[in-house]
């Protein structure tokens, strides 16, 4: 399988930088669906997949504990959403933020990363704050199989400034991590010269990514906080790089702003939801499209 980053970044460039969040958060799936049950949230899912498809996103994000509330039904939503994206040809990044020592780590990177993985994704999101030791299964699969990781480095939450943003003998703690992911960046590293190894950098910190990017010139950054969590376009894209006339550098998500819109959930028909979600995952393209030109 080609590297995941050679594979995301081509994605980016032919569709533009958004990715689609897949949050089947309690209580707002629309009731045309079947409500929020493991199937109506496996019904919807595939129906966001499919609008995903067809108005052409670079990537799709499911939310594992959004699914993971529902028992082993709202798992096995799960899997037949992440089978449906990659058969749709959309690059997935699965939402899981595991972290572990040893052979739990092990476990979790074969549970996603692994080429007979249950759930089978292109990339997974995991927490360094248990030591570079923990990262190492995930990596080493992701270099087997050529899937990825994203690396939490600082993230959109009100609350990352407690730990994240702290001062850490003059350098803050994010800094820290991600000098430290350096040799493990350089390994995941694809022809396309970015690397496999993705950090999360919030759009709710455009500072912070600009410095992120400084320490990282080759990761991708997958980048949450955008819509939903205020930040706008500008922000989203502050730690992406020149490439030509446009700026690329990774993805933006977009999760309750383009899957759970206003009018959505009270949509009688498929076509009416159709036409409102879509319309949302249009304009948030384009928003993004835009910017990612206009400094060009």
């Amino acid at each position: 399988m080609p590297n995941f980053a050679d594979r995301l970044i081509e994605a980016a460039r032919l569709h533009g930088p958004l990715c689609v969040g897949i949050d089947p958060h309690a209580g707002r799936i629309p009731a045309l669906f079947g409500g929020d049950t493991a199937e109506g949230v496996q019904a919807w899912g595939l129906e966001v997949i499919r609008l995903a498809g067809e108005v052409g996103v670079a990537s799709v994000k499911p939310q594992v504990g959004l699914f993971e509330r529902l028992g082993p039904d709202g798992m096995s939503a799960l899997q037949v959403v992440c089978r449906a994206a990659r058969e749709a040809g959309l690059v997935t990044i699965l939402d899981a933020k595991r972290g572990d020592i040893g052979s739990t780590a092990e476990g979790y990177a074969r549970a996603y990363l692994a080429d007979d993985a249950p759930f089978p994704c292109d990339a997974l999101t995991v927490n360094p704050y248990m030591g570079l030791d923990t990262l190492e299964p995930f990596v080493r699969l992701a270099k087997e199989t050529g899937r990825g990781i994203a690396v939490l480095a600082m993230t959109s939450n009100p609350g990352s400034a407690d730990f994240q943003a702290k001062d850490m003998g003059g350098a803050p703690l994010y800094a820290r991590v991600v000098t430290a992911l350096g040799p493990l960046i350089g390994r995941l590293q694809g022809a396309s010269g970015w690397s496999s190894l993705m950090l999360v950098a919030g759009a709710t910190g455009p500072e912070e990514a600009r410095a992120l990017r400084a320490l990282a010139p080759k990761a991708l950054f997958l980048v949450p906080g955008y819509g939903a969590q205020g930040a706008g376009a500008d922000d989203a894209l502050a730690g992406f790089v020149r490439a030509g006339n446009r700026l690329e550098g990774g993805v933006v998500n977009a999760s309750r702003s383009v899957t759970l819109p206003g009018g959505a959930a009270e949509a009688d028909t498929l076509e009416q939801w159709r036409e409102i979600v879509g319309a949302a995952m249009n304009e948030a393209k384009r928003d993004l499209a835009g910017a990612a030109g206009a400094t060009a």
